[in-house]
């Protein structure tokens, strides 16, 4: 079984988690959350799911072929112990491609998704690299060598990325002997900590042990709450740019920095280091920790209303294509995916304030719209109907709302 089909049936618990610890935050008078980094955080998670979908990467294959030519057939298929050792293996492997996600630059272009977000709660789970299917299952070979069998792997893989989910919250306390061992909120809190003190540490994901094997642990301080992000802010909801960012930073550096070595060394280096002619030239801003200001562009009720209803009816959609991806063309798979990525962009740009977004989003409406009424598609496409009675709903609210606000440029 697919680790991402796993992931998926698993997404309905995940709301209902964040729907009670929003509840808990209100009552408590602890809340940690802000519609526009949760919409944006949740909306990379999405997005994040579109690849495994379109079988994107040569992992499958990869190994595939390690599995049938050049498997060492140490663990027994019918053995729990096969089941315990794959467990503890993926975790181990799994520590070792997180460290190095921190640590090279190439990777930590994919990574940095999950740790541009300032806020630290449930949502933050979701926020999901798009380009991770790249490199992360380079890490994962040795267990196919061993003779881990596919089906354990995903399996356990699953309950690994699964385990996580819970860990992201900031209303949990230290959990006593259980932090010596497995990973929990307080040392992963830490984890996506920009704080000088707690930068690159606790890399696990179920078990801490590694960290404190491999000196990687720092454990969380009474006396220094973490501050949430990367030390280059990325200020955007765009969820484009959040997955582009660190790749665009590298071509450029590359491009304009002098020397083959350079040009080479900009990909594979350490995440701190920038070749001194282009950091002249393309100066790189950190936070202040003293004065740290959270990325909040402010917008009205209007504009919330309806990004959160657009946000809604796209998380729809995206489930819908999760469940119906076999039941339509790899072609039609492609062309719901661009539409999806393209409305879930517009609703986070909208959320930043982009008044040009506003009009285009009318635009992607109307084109919707049009397009289903003129083009008769026989049977009916299940994500292609939503798509069109969305548009719909797009162009009323706006039409209807906008101008009463003063919001949409194109009919004052």
């Amino acid at each position: 079984m697919d680790t991402s089909i796993l992931i998926s049936l698993a997404v309905p618990v995940f709301f209902l988690m964040i729907a009670i610890e929003l509840v808990y935050g209100y009552a408590s008078g602890k809340n940690n959350y802000r519609l526009n980094d949760s919409i944006a955080a949740i909306s990379l998670g999405l997005i994040s799911r579109i690849p495994p979908m379109l079988n994107l990467g040569v992992q499958g294959v990869v190994w595939a072929s390690i599995a049938n030519h050049y498997n060492l057939q140490l663990l027994p298929k019918e053995s729990w112990i096969t089941w315990f050792v794959a467990f503890v293996l993926y975790d181990v492997c799994y520590y070792w491609m997180h460290r190095m996600s921190h640590e090279i630059k190439i990777l930590w272009a994919a990574h940095v998704v999950h740790h541009q977000g300032e806020e630290f709660n449930l949502s933050t789970a979701l926020r999901q690299t798009s380009s991770g299917w790249l490199w992360k299952w380079i890490f994962y070979t040795p267990m196919f060598f061993v003779g881990v069998p596919g089906e354990v792997f995903f399996t356990v893989a699953a309950i690994n990325l699964l385990y996580q989910f819970w860990v992201h919250t900031e209303h949990i306390g230290k959990l006593g002997m259980l932090e010596y061992i497995f990973i929990t909120p307080s040392n992963h809190r830490v984890h996506h900590a920009q704080n000088p003190e707690y930068i690159d540490a606790n890399y696990g994901g179920v078990f801490i042990l590694w960290d404190r094997i491999f000196g990687t642990f720092i454990e969380e301080m009474d006396d220094l709450k973490p501050i949430y992000g990367t030390v280059k802010p990325l200020s955007s909801w765009n969820p484009i740019w959040s997955n582009l960012e660190i790749y665009h930073q590298m071509m450029r550096d590359s491009f304009h920095t002098k020397g083959i070595k350079n040009k080479f060394k900009v990909w594979f280096s350490s995440t701190r280091w920038r070749p001194d002619d282009v950091l002249e030239k393309y100066p790189h801003f950190s936070n202040d920790m003293s004065s740290f200001i959270k990325y909040d562009p402010d917008c009205d009720s209007v504009t919330k209303t309806f990004c959160l209803i657009q946000f809604i009816t796209n998380s729809i959609i995206s489930t819908a294509l999760i469940f119906t991806v076999a039941d339509q063309s790899y072609a039609t798979t492609w062309i719901v995916a661009l539409m999806l990525v393209f409305s879930t962009t517009l609703v986070n740009l909208i959320l930043e304030n982009k008044q040009w977004a506003v009009n285009v989003e009318i635009v992607r409406a109307l084109l919707v719209v049009t397009a289903y009424l003129s083009i008769n598609i026989q049977p009916s496409i299940l994500t292609i109907d939503l798509f069109f009675y969305q548009s719909l709903m797009s162009i009323f609210y706006l039409l209807m709302f906008a101008p009463i606000n003063n919001r949409l440029s194109i009919i004052k």
